[in-house]
């Protein structure tokens, strides 16, 4: 059963906007919003006076003094003056969560037009400041002091996955190689080069050690950016055919790490399964799909999470080359958050856009040959709060 067969409605996304991610120091938090809200509704086809309710994802946790954006979306035009919008916040899912907000509006019935914004300024804040502001999305290590941060944290993960299934410090440099070379096809990427899997796979110089096994270029960058959907019941006449939303799910963990095993990420299983229940599919269904790569290892355990391997086998989605662009489930053509960048609250609703270009057909460069279904996995914390959608091309 799928979403429309079970809510007797489709939730739409009819257009979409997305900026350039990286060190953004000409853009604004407000600048940011502006641009790529502006682009969604021309995208959309229709007038800002057409749009019920926004909803704005972004984590912020004190990298910005401005903890207050909802209505910067209001300066698109005078014609939105009024309208309902609220910040979405869930860590590095706010932009999904925002996105489900404005799914749920639409089949609530409260609303037929719905613009769904994720946006983060993190560059311009010191380092201390965005690890103590990261560090906010942990239960255990919140408010106290760190000298590797989040990095520390999936470090722990993926030193419990070796003690239970051996060494990944090469596979882990074989997917940083893999989502840094799709990076390059990117045009919105902040990592853009092609550094080869002996690069990834090699501590060095240029290559430092973070927090073992972790080297930089198994963690993403700290990014400015935003992107933004708009979400429709029906089709508005846009520039490009719009793609239906066939599922979602959404699942929680335990916040204490004492309560969560570290390598099962069961609730990001839970909200995968979830989706891919309510859209009636399976994976064989899925054409590809944009998961959260935070770090390398938390790519490695998306593969085991989804059931494309076994738990402790994930190792063999990248050697047998399933992952790859031209694999049987190419997973992060975009680069993914390793190469793409993450600007915290703007990666979920980026997910979105990039796989609705795909499903259109208007990916450019990253392009793949005919895509009719995919699924878009957005997490916060390690494991913590996740999100899934299933979208299909029309």
């Amino acid at each position: 059963m799928s979403l429309k067969e079970q809510f007797g409605k489709d939730v739409l996304l009819t257009g979409w906007g997305h900026s350039r991610f990286g060190k953004l120091t000409e853009e604004t938090l407000e600048s940011l919003i502006v641009q790529v809200a502006t682009e969604a509704i021309g995208n959309a086809g229709i007038e800002p006076g057409q749009i019920d309710e926004i909803f704005i994802g972004q984590f912020n946790s004190g990298m910005m003094p401005l903890a207050f954006p909802s209505s910067l979306a209001l300066q698109v035009s005078p014609d939105l003056a009024n309208v309902p919008s609220t910040r979405v916040e869930n860590a590095c899912a706010s932009g999904s969560a925002a996105f489900q907000q404005g799914t749920k509006s639409l089949l609530a019935g409260t609303a037929r037009t719905v613009l769904v914004i994720g946006a983060e300024k993190m560059t311009h804040a010191g380092a201390d400041v965005v690890g103590a502001g990261l560090l906010g999305a942990d239960y255990d290590m919140a408010g106290k002091p760190s000298t590797t941060g989040f990095t520390g944290l999936f470090a722990e993960v993926a030193k419990h996955y070796e003690k239970r299934y051996g060494p990944v410090s090469d596979v882990l440099g074989s997917i940083a190689a893999k989502n840094h070379r799709n990076g390059v096809d990117n045009p919105y990427a902040q990592l853009r080069k092609d550094l080869g899997v002996e690069f990834c796979q090699t501590v060095s110089d240029k290559n430092p050690m973070v927090a073992d096994p972790l080297r930089r270029t198994d963690c993403s960058p700290v990014s400015d950016g935003a992107a933004a959907v708009v979400l429709s019941v029906s089709p508005s006449g846009g520039a490009t055919a719009p793609v239906r939303l066939a599922g979602f799910g959404q699942a929680n963990d335990f916040f204490p790490a004492e309560r969560r095993d570290p390598t099962a990420f069961a609730a990001t299983r839970a909200s995968w399964q979830r989706a891919m229940a309510m859209a009636g599919v399976g994976l064989a269904d899925l054409d590809f799909a944009e998961v959260h790569d935070c770090f390398t290892i938390a790519e490695l355990l998306m593969y085991e999470a989804i059931g494309l391997t076994e738990p402790g086998q994930g190792a063999t989605a990248v050697k047998e080359g399933w992952v790859f662009k031209d694999g049987k489930l190419p997973i992060n053509v975009s680069g993914g958050l390793k190469a793409k960048g993450h600007p915290v609250g703007a990666t979920g609703v980026s997910q979105h856009v990039i796989a609705a270009m795909q499903l259109t057909g208007t990916a450019g460069d990253m392009q793949l040959p005919a895509p009719r279904r995919a699924a878009v996995q957005n997490m916060g914390g390690v494991g913590i709060a996740n999100y899934v959608s299933v979208l299909e091309a029309l």
